[in-house]
């Protein structure tokens, strides 16, 4: 049985206030990039970004916030995104989507977050790679 804290996701801003709304989200961000930093399987996926991983690490909070039902504030900073689309340049295949959603698997884990929430989130978040994977997939 499901008790009212981990009812919903998915509905309204239920997400987003179980990510911790920005701060949380933010929180999350910056160890998935951390996680990119460490890990030797995230290699490949952290030399598609720029050295200095502010802008990417602002842009991907921002992005979340919209995607969890907050408030959306990615396209009020840069504008419009399709998020296959703003990858489609790169070299995206199978294994650069797993280490990708590692990264993210790992920051998820040491989040305070409801261990119910961690599964939706990281399920949800297989939606958005496998479209990247899809459309980067000529480029490997």
């Amino acid at each position: 049985m499901m008790n009212e804290k981990n009812y919903g996701y998915g509905v309204d801003d239920n997400s987003y206030k179980a990510a911790g709304e920005l701060a949380g989200i933010t929180l999350l961000v910056d160890e998935f990039y951390n996680n990119m930093s460490v890990f030797t399987e995230a290699k490949k996926i952290r030399d598609m970004h720029p050295s200095d991983l502010t802008e990417s690490r602002t842009k991907l909070a921002y992005f979340l916030s919209g995607w969890l039902g907050g408030p959306r504030i990615y396209a009020a900073a840069f504008g419009s995104l399709s998020i296959p689309s703003a990858h489609q340049h790169l070299p995206v295949g199978e294994e650069e989507s797993e280490a990708w959603l590692h990264c993210m698997q790992k920051a998820l884990e040491n989040q305070p977050y409801e261990e119910t929430f961690k599964v939706y989130l990281i399920n949800q978040l297989r939606v958005p790679a496998e479209r990247i994977r899809a459309v980067c997939a000529r480029n490997i």
